[in-house]
């Protein structure tokens, strides 16, 4: 390629000179290409450690002038042909020019304008393709594609120098981290070392610092562990690291492939080696922290934070921290934890103004609410700036006034509605029946129903008075206040100041009236909930009556959503239940509904209305619980991994005895799944569910530590799991909530566990101090590296089970050993994810469904299967292999949508791999049938025919008359064996009709249909001329690179003569049944049935006449018939197999095979003499007839065959597909031609 010319001061060093004239130099870089000694390989060394660009273009024309000492770099290139173009345009376009200047400076003046005009012609025309990234970057990528032969699909994040441990040797060199891979590559004084591994099989990434790897990466995989160390910076490669692992995750979690994002704002200076790539990644990680730690919605996203200062007005402090500005809200989190934060809504600002600068306050920045409350921000570095992308966004925001608010909230929550009270009895007054159809009570307006308004504990919730309830009902009444002192001070709803005084209030109970409001305000279901109104409804009516698995499985869970509690033992909260959980399923088809999201929902339906708990799902779902609902529960697996964690760290007395109960990942599952809502009194969990609104996962955990702390000492006498599940079990039955206004709910595992000596009561919020107080060090920071790291461990082990359990789907009969399919499997795999990394011509085939059974989750096109099956299978055909690839496709697609998957691909290599001769010859005679073979095909088959028969004459065969000996008598055993067979079946059903029925014979039937019907040879249909052309195709291919060419050519060609002479007697013997007269043939007998590719056989007139050699009907072209030439098949003379390879040779541009056959076994001078012919009268593509009567069986190839003991050799050999496999791995990466190195080590 040109290069916009730059100065080189020392031309020679590590360059050598190949070309020369007065006004510029071609040189080559030393050490490369051959040879190159000790100097080559410093060279070498050098560049890869100095990242040179002469690694990528070891070749570069030099400018220079003979008086002059600076040379001039004006081209490069990667291979001598690029270079030499270059050289040669040079030599034709500018030597005799520059000769005519007299100054040295005018040359090299008007060389380089000359090559600045090039450079600008050549990217005249190309358009500029979104965010491009520096050139530095480009030139890395280059290197990249380069050495590892990755397609252009694959994209480069970021290049890190560093050193890679090989045994306790560092071998300095270059760390390249792709979208799906992590690559390495080191050329130290010849040593090469080239590593490629795909992020989804890592299994284990963390940073740790040791005496032997100081403060090093280690990345483990299924078979081996990697070391890299002397990072410049080491944490930015680790979270570089983290996002690609994790994004690697998810997409086996739910075949997310990674998208770009192209709406990010343009850098002002773009770094030169930050790709946008990178900042694309670098921001969505912010993303993700921003949204987390406010709990916003998923489609926020965070334009850029500043520091500043806050005023409080309730301590008059002004409080140091960050604030974050999104296309929506604005937030600010106080330097110090839990000092202050707060998320004000761009909906909800009326005023943004800035206030006058002073000593005391610079830079002041005032923004007022609807609510009657205003934020005072102070030393804002860039205020005007600020204001200008606010009032940006607030342009964008809808004015109109979403339906509903916190105060209307407030309303009902105090008041219940009069409609809904009068609408009550009537709901209650209908019976509760399991078996009602789901859609029965949904066939109404949703605002119809009172739960539209408010929750079910307050219809459900007895009128007692203060007075009655006594202390509990003053406790109430004092939480009540509380809470709305604090509101008086800190201000209500969404834009209150969030402090640690209000986590106090948390722990010390929310009261039954505000619990659902602040859960709203909490998890940020209130934002999702005002920006969509109507949303609910919609999705209500959507779903309404629409049945799939989801809804059955709904259905089922109905009635075992918390059946103790008074609100569900009715048709009211049923239909209400059924109602959020059906319209969350059609909302998220992904999740749809999984068990233990009924008894949550339930809980939510209390406390809110439909719609309230129905965004309160979605949040708990979708944000603060992430994939815990999936079909796998993954998320949930992934946080009881770090219950176990903590537990080693924090209770190490206890972790040995747990590990060998097992009782954690046992009993410990429920708890994180239902929030402990499953396991305790429900007045206690219900505490524990405000606490987890306000703190999110971290206080299930603490809580779950405090359980195990209590009762550590009867754990460690326990002697079984069932023994320690008893002693958690009737423990968290006893925790009470002695605050709680409603009466205690016996909970169902309390009934069933209770003993003579009940343990002791605990109360709730006791058992929450305790937790906080001996387990609060866990931060939030902390627990998603955590997370990080058993998300990986969880994901690869239920990758594992999926492959086991794969292999054991698969029957025993394939032939295949255990490791052999396990291998199989993941070169599958592999081959699946490919299209998911490099795009596929079918989107089916790239996406994985979780939800299928296991054997339909990863399938392959056509195009993966052609890959897999050339490097796989022990029938190489050379060119012709793609062909074969395609056929046994299409035999092995049953289901004809174009797709496999790996039990049917098992199936295909087995075929090849295992069985007898039969087998394997059955398998590859199906493969030359319908519907392996296509229409296409056949067709030029029927070229070859008739291109190989236009000068044939018509004579008999010397072995008709033979053949006419066997051939009627087999098919007068065929007839009578029908026959006999008709007269059978006659007899038996004249015998039923007058005995008793027999049950026992409907038995033996039913057993018999259940039984898999082993195909036998005789079902096979027979073969027609044009598909055995084809057949001989393949075979001649078969055997071009086998040791024993010679003696298979011979032997096929010998096989190919009988079986054509077969199929000539086969027709003539078809011909002279077609002329009896149709009543005196057999009724059962009927004509084999033609190829869908043939037309019906001729009548018997037009019949004689298409043998004499003519065909009488109009519009058809005359073909002279074709017989059987003389000499038989005897030594293959004459045979047809010479000209099917000349056919073969003029089809597929190979001649090398064919010109030994032609000059050895088989005689040339012979052709127009002696020619073979392949039967009937064949035809051209536009237009004659199918010789229909033409036909061979599989018994006769079979037979044919075992007469040459080389062929039954051939298909008899035994081939071991574990190498082919170890092949196939290595091919997944190959290694660039162009490289003058083999690799030493690849992986993955």
């Amino acid at each position: 390629m040109w290069l916009r010319p730059e100065e080189v001061l020392v031309a020679h060093a590590l360059w050598a000179t190949e070309r020369a004239n007065p006004f510029f130099l071609l040189q080559r870089r030393r050490g490369h290409g051959k040879g190159g000694g000790l100097t080559g390989l410093l060279v070498g060394t050098l560049d890869v450690v100095l990242d040179s660009s002469a690694r990528v273009a070891p070749f570069r024309i030099l400018h220079q002038t003979q008086d002059s000492q600076v040379y001039w770099t004006v081209a490069c290139g990667s291979s001598r042909k690029e270079i030499t173009k270059h050289w040669e345009w040079l030599e034709h376009n500018l030597l005799q020019t520059l000769s005519i200047f007299d100054s040295e400076d005018d040359i090299t003046t008007f060389v380089k304008g000359k090559i600045h005009g090039i450079i600008a012609e050549e990217n005249k025309n190309i358009q500029p393709q979104g965010d491009e990234d520096p050139g530095k970057f480009k030139e890395a990528e280059l290197k990249m594609r380069k050495q590892f032969g990755m397609p252009k699909g694959e994209q480069l994040v970021n290049y890190y120098s560093c050193s890679f441990w090989k045994g306790r040797v560092p071998r300095q060199g270059w760390l390249y981290l792709t979208v799906n891979h992590l690559c390495f590559y080191s050329f130290l004084l010849g040593k090469e070392v080239s590593l490629v591994v795909q992020w989804v099989d890592v299994t284990r990434l963390e940073k740790n610092a040791t005496l032997l790897f100081p403060e090093s990466i280690r990345v483990n995989t299924r078979d081996q562990e990697l070391f890299f160390s002397m990072f410049l910076n080491i944490g930015e490669t680790h979270r570089l690291m983290e996002q690609l692992a994790t994004l690697a995750m998810r997409q086996l979690l739910d075949s997310e492939g990674f998208l770009q994002d192209k709406a990010l704002p343009r850098p002002s200076r773009p770094h030169r080696n930050i790709s946008a790539l990178k900042r694309d990644l670098d921001a969505r990680a912010k993303n993700e922290c921003y949204r987390a730690a406010f709990r916003l919605p998923r489609d926020e996203r965070l334009d850029g934070h500043t520091g500043c200062t806050l005023w409080t007005p309730f301590d008059k402090l002004h409080i140091p921290g960050q604030m974050f500005l999104s296309n929506n809200y604005i937030c600010f989190a106080s330097q110090e934890e839990d000092a202050c934060r707060v998320i004000i809504p761009l909906r909800e600002v009326t005023i943004v103004e800035k206030a006058d600068s002073s000593s005391v306050l610079p830079s002041p920045l005032s923004i007022s609410t609807k609510s009657k409350m205003t934020f005072l921000f102070a030393n804002l570095k860039d205020r005007d700036f600020l204001v200008q992308r606010i009032s940006d966004f607030l342009q964008k925001t809808p004015t109109k006034q979403p339906s509903g608010c916190l105060g209307e909230r407030k309303i009902s929550m105090a008041d219940p509605a009069p409609e809904s009270s009068s609408a009550l009895p009537e709901m209650l007054d209908k019976p509760t029946s399991p078996t009602s159809s789901p859609g029965g009570c949904q066939r109404f307006c949703i605002q119809d129903a009172p739960t539209a308004s408010q929750g079910l504990l307050r219809l459900f919730q007895r009128n007692t008075s203060v007075e009655v309830l006594g202390a509990k009902g003053a406790k109430e009444r004092m939480k009540e206040e509380s809470w709305n002192i604090h509101f008086f001070e800190y201000g209500r709803g969404m834009c209150m100041y969030r402090t640690a005084k209000m986590r106090e209030l948390v722990l010390k109970g929310i009261p039954e009236s505000l619990r659902g409001e602040l859960w709203l305000l909490f998890s940020g279901a209130w934002n999702e909930m005002v920006t969509h109104p109507g949303y609910y409804a919609e999705l209500v009516e959507k779903s309404t009556g629409k049945s799939s698995l989801a809804t059955e499985e709904i259905e089922r869970d109905l009635h075992r959503s918390m059946p103790e509690h008074p609100a569900f033992q009715n048709e009211l909260g049923i239909a209400a239940l059924r109602r959020v959980l059906t319209a969350y399923a059609f909302r998220n088809p992904t999740i749809g509904y999984c068990q233990a999201m009924n008894i949550v929902t339930s809980v939510l339906l209390l406390y809110g209305s439909e719609e309230e708990a129905f965004w309160l799902l979605v949040a708990l779902c979708e944000r603060m619980l992430p994939d815990y609902y999936n079909t796998r529960v993954v998320g949930a697996l992934v946080d009881q991994g770090i219950f176990e964690e903590l537990t080693r760290e924090l209770l190490p007395q206890l972790s040995e005895k747990t590990q060998e109960l097992g009782v954690i990942s046992s009993i410990s599952l429920s708890w994180f799944l239902t929030l402990f809502l499953s396991v305790m009194p429900f007045e206690s969990a219900v505490v524990i569910v405000d606490c987890f609104f306000y703190e999110g996962i971290k206080v299930i955990l603490q809580v779950a530590l405090a359980i195990l702390d209590a009762n550590v000492e009867q754990l460690l006498s326990c002697s079984d799991e069932g023994e320690a599940m008893t002693v958690l079990g009737r423990y968290l039955d006893n925790v009470v909530n002695k605050q709680s206004l409603s009466p205690p709910i016996p909970h169902l595992h309390a009934l069933l566990t209770s003993g003579d000596d009940p343990p002791a009561e605990v109360d709730i919020f006791e058992l929450l101090k305790v937790s906080y107080e001996k387990f609060s060090s866990l931060r939030a920071d902390d627990l998603e590296q955590m997370r990080f790291k058993q998300r990986l461990k969880v994901i690869q082990s239920l990758e594992d089970t999926a492959k086991r359990s794969m292999v054991r789907a698969i029957p025993g009969d394939v032939g295949f050993s255990f490791e052999e399919l396990e291998d199989l499997y993941m070169v599958f795999k592999t081959k699946h994810l490919a299209s998911q990394y490099w795009g596929s011509s079918r989107v089916a085939a790239g996406r994985r469904d979780p939800s299928l059974p296991y054997l339909e989750q990863y399938r392959i096109d056509a195009s993966q299967f052609q890959d897999l099956f050339a490097s796989l299978t022990p029938w190489a055909c050379g060119s012709h292999t793609p062909v074969l690839a395609g056929r046994m496709f299409r035999l092995l697609d049953e289901n004809k949508d174009s797709l496999i998957n790996f039990k049917e691909f098992v199936t295909g290599m087995s075929g090849m791999y295992h069985g007898d001769l039969t087998e394997k010859l059955k398998v590859l005679y199906k493969l030359h049938l319908p519907p392996a073979l296509s229409s296409e095909e056949a067709e030029s088959a029927l070229e070859a025919t008739q291109y190989f028969t236009q000068d044939s004459s018509s004579q008999a065969s010397p072995l008709a008359s033979v053949l006419d000996l066997f051939l009627p008598w087999e098919a007068q055993g065929q007839s009578q064996r029908r026959s006999g067979a008709g007269n059978e079946d006659v007899q038996e059903k004249g015998e039923k009709g007058t005995s008793p029925p027999d049950y026992r014979h409907y038995l033996r039937m039913w057993a018999k249909e259940k039984e898999v019907q082993k195909e036998t040879i005789k079902d096979l249909p027979k073969m027609s001329q044009e598909q055995f052309i084809e057949l001989c195709k393949t075979l001649y291919n078969m055997f071009s690179e086998d040791a024993m060419e010679q003696d298979l050519y011979h032997a096929i060609a010998t096989v190919a003569s009988l079986l054509l002479s077969i199929g000539e007697v086969g027709k003539k013997f078809s011909g002279q049944a077609g002329r009896k007269p149709r009543d005196s043939a057999s009724e059962g007998e009927e004509p084999p049935a033609p190829d869908r590719h043939q037309e019906p056989p001729l009548p018997a007139a037009q019949d004689a006449q298409a043998q004499a050699g003519g065909d009488t009907r109009p519009g058809k072209v005359p073909q002279e018939s074709q017989v059987v030439g003389e000499g038989g098949c005897g030594e293959g003379q004459g045979s047809p197999s010479q000209l099917l390879s000349d056919d073969e040779t003029k089809d597929d541009m190979s001649t090398s095979s064919y010109s030994v056959v032609s000059t050895g076994s088989l005689q040339c001078e012979d052709l127009a003499d002696d020619t073979v012919l392949v039967g009937g009268a064949a035809t051209t593509r536009c237009g004659g007839t199918v010789d229909a009567d033409w036909c061979i069986s599989f018994e006769q190839v079979l037979a044919s065959i075992l007469t040459e003991s080389v062929l039954v050799n051939f298909f008899e050999k035994r081939v071991d597909i574990g190498l082919k496999v170890k092949d196939q791995k290595k091919v997944e990466r190959q290694f660039s031609t162009s490289s003058d190195h083999e690799p030493l080590e690849v992986s993955g």
